[in-house]
């Protein structure tokens, strides 16, 4: 074997074994207490530091189309919605509580909202109107999103999809051809990086119905939440799609918002 293979090949077998077994929350009432697997090339840090130039450049584009908040009442309301959340992060991270906030509508039919990693929200005035939104619908949605980012999902797909790389570039330096390197992508994808996306979804869907709990919104209101998305589309088949069925997720919110049902009668008394 040349030597620069040699070479590569040590430092893809020095990257997987430096590879991080974590728990990037506290497991709640809910449970969440899978491991995550974490690549040393891909950090929180860097992550955030990358959420946080995106999303200001993000909020100078839209503020600049007068796009940024243009309702201010709809914007205190989800501010007031999404801090009464953000209130109760440390049942799942203590170190979230001190992270850079920041919730922005941004007016767009586009039925969506997301958090970055670190907390940079953003909810889109299309999934408000089109759905007709309560307040515990919202609170859903922003759980849901502050749970991808407390959970560091990011993080954990971009290490899958930096390992997988590292894995391809072996096989490529073993003299495996493109349709078997094409074969084993697809079978990845299948197999592990697709099942993984749903387990994203799901654990952000317990967690989400938790923290609205906590927060006082009821957590049943997710449950019709999906029944609303449900009807806006069709969607491809479980095992091919980053998504949990409707049927699944929506059985699945029944038996995760019974279980917190306490949680909320708390936080109205």
């Amino acid at each position: 074997m040349k030597l620069s293979k040699i070479l590569v090949l040590g430092c893809l077998s020095l990257s997987l074994s430096a590879c991080q077994t974590v728990q990037t929350t506290q497991g709640g009432l809910v449970g969440i207490d899978r491991t995550q697997i974490m690549s040393p090339l891909v950090s929180s840090q860097s992550l955030m530091q990358q959420a946080a130039l995106s999303y200001s450049g993000l909020l100078q584009k839209e503020s600049r189309q007068g796009a940024l908040n243009p309702n201010p009442a709809q914007t205190a309301r989800v501010r007031t919605i999404a801090y009464r959340l953000i209130s109760q992060v440390a049942v799942f991270r203590p170190d979230a509580v001190n992270w850079k906030w920041e919730v922005n509508v941004i007016a767009s039919p586009e039925v969506n909202a997301w958090c970055m990693p670190g907390g940079k929200i953003a909810i889109y005035t299309g999934i408000i109107d089109k759905l007709k939104l309560s307040d515990a619908e919202i609170a859903a949605i922003l759980g849901h999103e502050m749970s991808h980012a407390l959970r560091e999902h990011a993080r954990e797909q971009a290490s899958e999809q930096s390992l997988m790389q590292i894995g391809m570039l072996g096989a490529q330096l073993s003299g495996l051809g493109r349709g078997t390197l094409n074969a084993a992508n697809q079978l990845y994808n299948v197999g592990v990086g697709l099942p993984h996306s749903r387990t994203h979804e799901t654990e952000a869907d317990r967690m989400g119905v938790e923290l609205a709990a906590r927060a006082g919104y009821d957590p049943r209101a997710a449950i019709g939440l999906w029944q609303k998305m449900s009807q806006l589309g069709g969607a491809p088949p479980e095992f091919l799609s980053t998504h949990p069925s409707p049927q699944t997720r929506m059985q699945d919110l029944q038996d995760y918002s019974a279980r917190v049902m306490p949680l909320y009668e708390a936080a109205r008394k």
